[in-house]
């Protein structure tokens, strides 16, 4: 049965080849060619966040309302996926740059948030099949291909630009071979059901809203992926200026998702055996120690920080694996409808993304804060302490949440002594 799960990976990779490498490259690639501020780029990167915030519980509702179309659902979205992300970085704005960069930022924000919406609803009924420990194995296979498509995001235009004049262009069109490739192979993954009628979306959302467990878990989500929207903001920052290491970028980048995508069977593993709370909670104090380690790092450290990388990369693996299983197993229990409840998911994901735009470049504008080597030792002291203690502060804060929160318990494994199967009873799908 898991050998089928291989269209997972490869879906999980092209969307996630449009989610952090993108905000990664795209922001520096304005700033650096275009000549944007990084104030103004601040600025509309948290206004485009705040309208994904706004919009992606309209797109839970839309993907539940469009079910029974779901392939031509997910075409025109991989299709408007890949439109967007090409006029962004292979297309010179032909309007002033940052008006274009938003626009273009818009669909590529809807498209993702509409397939990733899209993809983990259908993981609750896909896993649910699987029998038990069906959510966790799924997340591994899913989470995996994910993060494999955000190493070879992450490194890809880099080592194109050692090879190309256009490593940009070349990119996009790698990427639309990848779309065209995962589309296909998930073409029988996605179920649709007779049309029935779709509640409107305080209705939907009112089962995992009136449940504390849920929002609970959509707290945890939203402190525990704000560190990773304040290092993904500033690594490249911190990386040319903090290190003085202009270059090291990609590896730094292939090193940190490498891990995170190596660990992740590794994680699912241990929490298969262990449990989740105590693995997930392990990750995060893992995650802490680095964002402690690099506080003492300047100029030429590189080798020190590429073990921070990799420390930090492998703690990311857990918390993309887990704290998403978890969620679906307890939808799965609240029997809710499962696009918009990931909707409000994805809300509380990106919401930290905007946040950080918001406040972090901004800040560091007024700090006197300016890409490239020519930094006062002051401007790149608060550059260290927002990429590195302020992740520190969020993640004790999920830490201790997660800790006080009794996690869903998935059902034991039917037997034929416990459970007396009658004939007219369907057969289980455990494989």
């Amino acid at each position: 049965m898991t050998s089928r799960l291989y269209p997972w990976s490869l879906f999980a990779a092209l969307i996630a080849t449009t989610g952090l490498p993108i905000y990664i490259h795209a922001p520096k690639v304005y700033v650096d060619s275009y000549g944007v501020s990084l104030a103004s780029m601040g600025f509309v990167l948290a206004a485009l966040r705040l309208f994904d915030v706004v919009q992606d519980p309209a797109l839970g509702w839309l993907a539940e309302a469009t079910r029974p179309r779901r392939r031509l659902g997910v075409a025109l979205a991989v299709l408007l996926l890949v439109t967007s992300l090409t006029a962004l970085l292979a297309i010179p704005p032909p309007i002033p740059a940052l008006w274009w960069f938003a626009l273009c930022l818009t669909g590529l924000f809807s498209a993702f948030s509409f397939l990733t919406i899209c993809f983990y609803a259908e993981g609750v009924a896909k896993a649910e099949a699987l029998g038990p420990g069906g959510h966790i194995r799924l997340a591994g296979w899913r989470e995996g291909g994910s993060l494999l498509g955000v190493c070879l995001a992450a490194v890809a235009p880099v080592a194109l630009a050692a090879a190309t004049d256009s490593p940009f262009t070349v990119f996009s069109g790698l990427f639309a071979l990848l779309a065209l490739a995962a589309t296909y192979a998930m073409r029988r993954q996605w179920q649709g059901r007779a049309a029935e009628p779709t509640p409107n979306p305080f209705t939907l959302f009112r089962p995992v809203l009136a449940d504390r467990l849920s929002r609970r878990l959509l707290l945890i989500a939203l402190l525990n992926a704000a560190p990773v929207a304040v290092t993904s903001t500033l690594f490249l920052f911190f990386v040319e200026s903090r290190l003085a290491l202009p270059g090291w970028e990609g590896q730094l980048l292939l090193l940190f998702f490498l891990a995170a995508a190596l660990s992740t069977p590794v994680w699912s593993l241990l929490a298969g055996r262990h449990g989740p709370r105590p693995v997930l909670l392990a990750a995060m104090t893992l995650a802490i120690l680095a964002f402690l380690w690099t506080l003492t790092l300047g100029p030429g450290d590189g080798m020190a920080f590429a073990l921070v990388s990799a420390a930090s990369g492998a703690a990311l693996g857990a918390d993309l694996t887990l704290l998403p299983a978890i969620f679906a197993q307890r939808l799965a229990q609240l029997g809710t409808r499962e696009a918009a409840a990931f909707g409000l998911w994805s809300f509380v994901s990106k919401l930290s993304l905007a946040l950080a735009a918001a406040t972090l470049l901004p800040t560091l504008d007024l700090a006197g804060f300016k890409p490239g080597p020519d930094n006062t030792e002051s401007a790149l002291r608060t550059l260290t302490l927002i990429y590195a203690a302020l992740p520190c502060v969020l993640k004790v804060t999920a830490i201790v949440l997660l800790a006080f929160t009794p996690l869903p318990v998935p059902a034991p494994e039917p037997t034929k002594e416990a459970i007396p199967c009658p004939r007219s009873s369907q057969p289980s799908s455990v494989p």
